[in-house]
């Protein structure tokens, strides 16, 4: 779940600056285990269908492979996903959206994305035929429903269009996709994977997602201190490695990764997360990931994000470099080992 405010970001960072230590605790052996590294991976929300090549690289082993203990630590909606990075409680962390770890690098939180599983975020505008949304245009004189903390994104897509928010009746709404159907509204916004939720909609769901509507963002974002990368590298790598098999392994076998990741979240629904997958694939593989291998990002990208965002005032004070919030050196390393699938 994306946590898109500005001041969400940085209350999840915690402004804990002075308590830095790269993960160093991290990655020291376990006791008996000279060889094996300990590795703590902090994601911002609960474990999911956006997690599944994770937990069948746990599941199969992958990462012990790689001389790896790895535990996940979930999180979720009142939970802080850089603070235990920053302190060294884990190694590495995920965010759902690339605009995360931009608005913490702004505020000098000093992280940087090594890797991205999704290359787009899920997150989309969902209308009928009734009031069609096929286009950012076709929003203008629209009544939108939109969560308050996704609201920037919002005002983002329209600020890189050209279009007045005044144009449009936007209304702040919760994950209930009911004022849609219900006509309260004429566009609903959330995650494309969240099929269950969906559902109520109907078949004949009209979605425009971020990509669609001219907004790059990135989700299920890797991320790692400078100190970590400094220090790390290659358990980072490691790390990595073995992650980019268990999605490898999941898109080749999906039926079997849906039924490894219920059998290890029995709190999923089994049948929804079969009839989700498809969508987690295409998501995690494209064009980009067959030439670049998964988990691959574009620099450039990241460049336009930040030059967005800094023109709709989302950043305190200076925006981020570029060249500070990320770090391609833990992809060079596993070049060789992060499967091209697209």
């Amino acid at each position: 779940m994306i946590e898109l405010s500005r001041r969400a970001a940085l209350t999840s960072a915690g402004f804990a600056l002075a308590a830095v230590s790269g993960g160093t605790a991290l990655f020291l052996p376990r006791s008996g285990k000279a060889d094996t590294a300990q590795v703590v991976v902090q994601y911002d929300w609960l474990m999911s269908n956006g997690q599944v090549g994770d937990i069948v690289a746990l599941q199969k082993g992958f990462y012990e492979a790689e001389g790896l203990e790895v535990s996940f630590s979930p999180g979720g909606p009142n939970s802080a996903t850089v603070p235990p990075v920053l302190t060294g409680q884990a190694a590495l962390g995920q965010f759902s959206d690339s605009a995360q770890l931009l608005l913490a690098r702004s505020s000098g939180v000093p992280v940087r994305i090594i890797a991205c599983g999704f290359r787009q975020a899920p997150f989309a505008f969902y209308s009928l035929p009734a009031a069609p949304i096929r286009t950012v245009q076709d929003m203008v004189g629209k009544r939108i429903g939109i969560q308050p903390t996704a609201r920037f994104v919002l005002d983002a897509i329209l600020a890189k269009h050209g279009i007045d928010p005044s144009s449009l009746q936007i209304t702040n709404i919760g994950f209930d996709m009911t004022p849609l159907v219900a006509g309260e509204v004429d566009a609903v916004t959330g995650w494309i994977t969240n099929t269950q939720a969906l559902s109520i909609i109907g078949p004949d769901r009209i979605d425009l997602t971020m990509q669609d509507a001219g907004m790059p963002s990135y989700a299920n974002v890797y991320f790692a201190t400078d100190d970590a990368l400094a220090e790390h590298a290659d358990i980072l790598a490691r790390f990595i490695r073995a992650a980019a098999r268990g999605w490898g392994w999941s898109h080749a076998h999906q039926a079997e990764a849906v039924d490894i990741m219920v059998d290890a979240y029995p709190q999923l629904d089994r049948e929804t997360e079969h009839a989700t997958m498809e969508r987690i694939m295409a998501l995690s593989f494209d064009s980009t990931t067959r030439e670049n291998g998964w988990g691959w990002f574009d620099p450039a990208s990241i460049q336009e994000q930040i030059s967005i965002y800094d023109a709709i005032g989302q950043f305190q004070g200076n925006p981020p470099s570029m060249e500070d919030s990320v770090s391609t050196a833990i992809l060079e390393a596993t070049a060789d080992a992060r499967p091209n699938i697209g």
